[in-house]
């Protein structure tokens, strides 16, 4: 029988910071499962109280003390947050205590810094790469596209669009996709407007298996979702991108988030934002 306990992340802000941090030890502990609760905004004493009030209860539901990931700066918030029944990982105290006595300071405790418009240049930077991405969305246009950072190709459903999007809102890279169409298959030969930009293009290819599920869910038993069909595609795309010398990379398996930090890397490409 697996075992069930509860996770929370509690923060003064979205709580992005702690749930990154606490899934990404979650994961750790297989045999268990978590449910997983984001209490976001907790920037007063009584807003800790009722936090505190509510993981208290999932004491008594579970039978068993949750897990508290949080990231509080307010030291009153805290304090209160420190009596509840639970163990909490307080991942503020954890960090910002050593570095105060490594660069010899005290840190601004202000709540909000990592995510916040404070910093305009990197915010404006976030929001012209996300409109960039959305525009340049499946090759709807061929506009601008000097102004890419990268343009990632492949067949449709490979996975283009996400790692895209991620690439945007997490690096504010200006990430175009363009999709490699059976017509430019058929004939082995890139579309005529991406040969200016060679230098920018990337390759996403996945096993024509998975492509197969991925396809059926959206068009049932069509030509598009085949598995021979798949297996073509595939197959052309990855030997179009050999013999143009366009870096590809199989997404089968992989996350969106080791598929953008992957192209990051391989491509050189600089990240923008923090």
């Amino acid at each position: 029988m697996t075992a069930r306990r509860t996770a929370f992340f509690i923060s003064d802000r979205t709580g992005i910071t702690a749930e990154m941090l606490g899934q990404s030890l979650l994961t750790q502990f297989d045999p268990i499962e978590f449910q997983r609760i984001t209490i976001p905004f907790v920037d007063s004493v009584e807003d800790a109280e009722a936090a505190v009030e509510q993981v208290n209860a999932a004491v008594i539901e579970d039978g068993a003390r949750p897990i508290v990931f949080s990231t509080l700066v307010d030291d009153d918030v805290r304090k209160v947050i420190g009596k509840m029944n639970a163990l909490v990982l307080d991942l503020f105290e954890m960090f910002i205590i050593p570095l105060e006595a490594e660069l010899g300071l005290h840190s601004s405790h202000t709540v909000g810094k990592s995510h916040s418009t404070a910093n305009f240049s990197s915010y404006n930077q976030r929001i012209e790469a996300i409109n960039y991405t959305l525009t340049h969305d499946d090759g709807a246009t061929n506009r601008n596209l000097e102004d890419a950072d990268i343009i990632l190709v492949g067949v449709s459903r490979s996975g283009k669009t996400p790692t895209c999007l991620y690439m945007a809102l997490q690096f504010g890279i200006k990430a175009a996709n363009y999709p490699l169409i059976p017509e430019d298959l058929q004939q082995m030969k890139l579309p005529p407007v991406l040969l200016q930009h060679r230098s920018k293009l990337y390759g996403l290819s996945i096993t024509p298996e998975r492509l197969q599920q991925i396809r059926s869910e959206r068009r049932p038993d069509s030509k598009y979702a085949a598995l021979a069909n798949c297996k073509f595609e595939v197959q052309a795309a990855e030997a179009m991108m050999h013999q143009a010398s366009i870096p590809f990379l199989d997404s089968t398996t992989k996350s969106i988030e080791e598929i953008a930090t992957t192209i990051l890397h391989t491509a050189h490409l600089a990240r923008r934002i923090y």
